[in-house]
């Protein structure tokens, strides 16, 4: 099985949306950039960095978990937002400390094992016993989410789970790592649009406020 390492111009390459840069936290954890995968932005719209073969084949090569030529079925896309889905459950678990789901524990530590070392032993009726290695794609992936799913477990054990936080700008869903104490927002266009938000409505609140009376 092909060894996929992690280099640092990957980890540096977090152009998550157009819209928004990396969260905090998600160029040295790529199970926090997993999770921040599906976007919820202004305006009801929602974007899904993995929600297609083409579009998730993308965010791997990009973070070189799968090389350029590699051909991704839906299968393989849908793996990939299932873990997704799993380390966000998570994440929200230790954020709120939170018994986590018995079903997203036993998840990711399927994930950890996904990756075969060595030939598996397989066994039909015309062939009988035999072993072959994964087809050449389910190694990619299964290598890929044994990674993803390793960095999940390193940081919701790690001294960095505890800066944990969700964004606290509506209707953002992402993840980030604190920077510091008072950090509510996983960008700064989220942090303005808070702001506005808050200026507004203390705007308004001050046109309708009755006159007072002398």
């Amino acid at each position: 099985m092909k060894e996929i390492v992690l280099g640092e111009p990957a980890r540096a390459a977090h152009a998550a949306h157009p819209v928004l840069p990396a969260a905090p936290g998600a160029e040295r954890y790529l199970a926090l950039d997993l999770a921040n995968t599906d976007l919820a932005l202004p305006g009801g719209q929602e974007v899904d960095l993995l929600g297609t073969p083409a579009s998730a084949k993308e965010w791997l090569v990009t973070r070189e978990l799968a090389p350029p030529d590699t051909v991704l079925y839906d299968v393989c896309a849908g793996r990939l937002r299932a873990l997704r889905d799993e380390v966000r459950t998570l994440l929200s678990s230790r954020i709120g400390d939170l018994p986590a789901p018995e079903a997203s524990v036993r998840a990711i530590n399927h994930a950890l094992t996904s990756a075969p070392s060595a030939a598996l032993l397989h066994w039909d009726e015309v062939r009988g016993p035999y072993r072959a290695q994964a087809h050449p794609i389910d190694q990619i992936v299964n290598h890929a989410i044994a990674i993803l799913a390793a960095d999940a477990a390193d940081l919701l054990t790690g001294p960095d789970a505890e800066r944990l936080a969700p964004c606290g700008a509506t209707p953002c869903s992402r993840f980030l790592v604190r920077t510091h104490a008072s950090r509510q927002w996983c960008s700064v266009r989220c942090g303005d649009r808070v702001r506005a938000a808050r200026a507004y409505a203390r705007r308004t609140q001050a046109q309708t406020r009755p006159p007072t009376q002398s």
